[in-house]
């Protein structure tokens, strides 16, 4: 990208992209610091102004909740996680040859992947989705699941980091613990009210049919009940322009300092988040896709 694009030129690219394999839709979104430079194209499935499901990357959102709860003083992400979370849960959550490892899981751990915790989303829950068996996802089956596996690493083990969507449920628990309020209220009031979202809501209802389908390679999934399920995992629905809103204001200090920011860099906490998005304050074009 540079400062000559055109909507034309964005549109080419486009229809380009959309001609790669096991691709259905896209929608680009790129601006410059101001504003004062915006275009916006989509192809294949998908228009501009469509909405669509985050995914994973509402794991960002979350992350910009924590920092929020930790400037208020809720917590500090050195603190365990047993702090905030009951005995039922942290029971023998991460055995590690015999040890158990959980009282030392803090909550960067977590937001950084860095815990160990094995990921309930695995092979075998994949293909029931897959196979068309849509399911709402609670915690009491996560930790059914992950508690007879067995964890990939010690807890913020040197050089060890693993992608889990465990460490992101078990987040979405303590924001309601700390606050007292329902995850879904949490990201209204702190993310989407703040900033003006119109066109952002965690997924809720099963017969919301506005978010375009998902796709597994040439698989349409339907899977309102599991999306409905997972608001601190992957259930935030939102547009090319309000994902643009965000991004702008987490990535230009909105939200917390700019050394906090680098905070998070150092510490590996934005490692794992999908290629969803690409955000450069440096540079004039900044762009989400």
């Amino acid at each position: 990208m540079n400062n000559k694009l055109t909507q034309s030129i964005l549109d080419a690219y486009m229809s380009k992209a959309i001609t790669r394999k096991n691709i259905h839709g896209i929608v680009f979104c790129v601006e410059n610091g101001s504003g004062t430079m915006s275009f916006t194209s989509s192809a294949g499935n998908i228009q501009p102004s469509d909405f669509y499901f985050l995914a994973s990357v509402t794991k960002l959102y979350v992350t910009a909740i924590m920092l929020i709860l930790r400037s208020q003083k809720h917590f500090q992400l050195e603190d365990n996680i047993s702090k905030y979370l009951p005995a039922d849960i942290t029971s023998e959550l991460h055995v590690y040859k015999g040890i158990d490892y959980t009282q030392t899981i803090t909550i960067k751990h977590l937001m950084s992947n860095t815990s160990g915790l094995p990921d309930y989303f695995s092979n075998d829950v994949f293909n029931e989705f897959l196979s068309g068996k849509d399911q709402a996802w609670s915690l009491e089956k996560t930790l059914t699941m992950i508690k007879q596996k067995k964890p990939a690493f010690i807890p913020g083990q040197k050089r060890k980091a693993q992608y889990s969507d465990t460490n992101y449920q078990l987040l979405g628990i303590i924001i309601e613990t700390v606050t007292g309020k329902s995850v879904n209220d949490v990201f209204k009031q702190l993310i989407f009210d703040e900033l003006g979202l119109k066109e952002t809501y965690v997924f809720e209802d099963v017969n919301d049919s506005r978010p375009i389908p998902l796709y597994y390679k040439s698989k349409s999934l339907h899977l309102p009940y599991y999306m409905a399920s997972i608001a601190s995992e992957g259930g935030i629905v939102t547009t090319a322009k309000d994902t643009m809103i965000f991004l702008k204001a987490f990535f230009n200090e909105q939200f917390f300092s700019r050394q906090e920011l680098s905070e998070l860099q150092k510490t590996g906490i934005f490692s794992f988040y999908p290629a969803s998005f690409t955000m450069e304050p440096e540079y004039p074009g900044n762009h989400c896709h």
